[in-house]
């Protein structure tokens, strides 16, 4: 099938327009490995359903998928212990909150309010660990997913999170002092730490977010990688937390299931078309990546991919 030149020349052009923005944009430096990042880095990859793959800029630059890993790990979560169970522990409402806000188990409600903010995401990850080999587990799940079997875990990147975790670690005893967490806290966070210092690119993101947007069918190979329920579920929760206390701004703007990572990346799917993922150090203060959030924003309009927009691209 021709490749889709409407596509090939706005991907072109959301990043051009994404690099005006990259000066407003600060590397993350609370996880000091992260401050080594280069803010001026920019790549974005498109996967459609068809199998055509368009790629730009800094697209093969590796870098950790940090909260993009929420996703993953409450599909494993699903998975190993069923959704009651999942549930029980963690909410599905959106909080307000910066991601690695520790307010609201003390003040609202023990039970983490989502999975996509830290908290959440821990006692998801708590779910995790029945597997015979929780990492392993998911290391597998994430390489199926991505396509590639190469993706490892960043040690220095896990070691820099293992050292500044204090945080995540004061959720993790709350939790588990309210008896959410049903695993040794450290055992637990050591995972989190383990699933966030993946190291990926853009084209593993699209390549995922592809599965997702096609409710678990990989439409290439026609194989059913994922339950649809599960893809329903992680979908709803990236539309409506997926972008931090960004999402509802996120949901407007550009209008697809998205989610970011403090690593710089952001993963969003288009519904049965289109998997996209774009990439940049440089972030806002809320934590979203400031070139990939551009690039996405750009795609969307003038590929009409908001999920309330009247017209969108053609594939032929």
């Amino acid at each position: 099938m021709a490749r889709n030149e409407l596509i090939e020349k706005t991907l072109t052009d959301a990043m051009n327009y994404a690099r005006t923005f990259l000066h407003t944009g600060k590397v993350a430096t609370y996880i000091p490995e992260l401050a080594k990042g280069y803010p001026d880095k920019l790549g974005a990859c498109v996967i459609t359903t068809d199998g055509e793959i368009y790629s730009a800029g800094d697209w093969h630059q590796e870098f950790t998928i940090q909260s993009i890993s929420k996703t993953l790990t409450l599909i494993m979560a699903l998975q190993t212990a069923g959704y009651d169970r999942v549930f029980s522990k963690v909410g599905v409402e959106p909080t307000g909150d910066a991601f690695n806000s520790l307010v609201r188990l003390e003040t609202k409600n023990t039970h983490p309010l989502n999975p996509m903010i830290n908290a959440g995401a821990i006692a998801t990850a708590d779910c995790c660990m029945n597997s015979k080999d929780p990492f392993g587990d998911f290391l597998a799940l994430t390489r199926k997913l991505c396509r590639r079997n190469t993706i490892h875990l960043d040690e220095a990147v896990f070691q820099s999170e293992k050292k500044a975790g204090m945080r995540n670690r004061s959720m993790a005893y709350l939790m588990q002092g309210d008896n959410i967490l049903e695993h040794d806290a450290e055992d637990v966070v050591d995972l989190y730490f383990w699933m966030c210092s993946l190291s990926v690119n853009v084209e593993d993101l699209a390549n995922y977010a592809l599965i997702l947007a096609n409710n678990g069918v990989d439409p290439r190979t026609g194989e059913t990688l994922l339950e649809d329920w599960i893809v329903r579920i992680v979908k709803t929760l990236m539309v409506t937390c997926g972008m931090y206390d960004a999402s509802g701004e996120f949901a407007m703007k550009v209008g697809i299931p998205a989610k970011s990572g403090v690593g710089g990346g952001i993963m969003g799917t288009v519904e049965r078309k289109m998997g996209l993922a774009a990439f940049n150090p440089a972030l806002d203060p809320k934590g979203n990546s400031v070139g990939a959030y551009r690039v996405l924003e750009y795609l969307s309009h003038y590929l009409g991919l908001h999920y309330f927009s009247g017209s969108s691209y053609t594939v032929s």
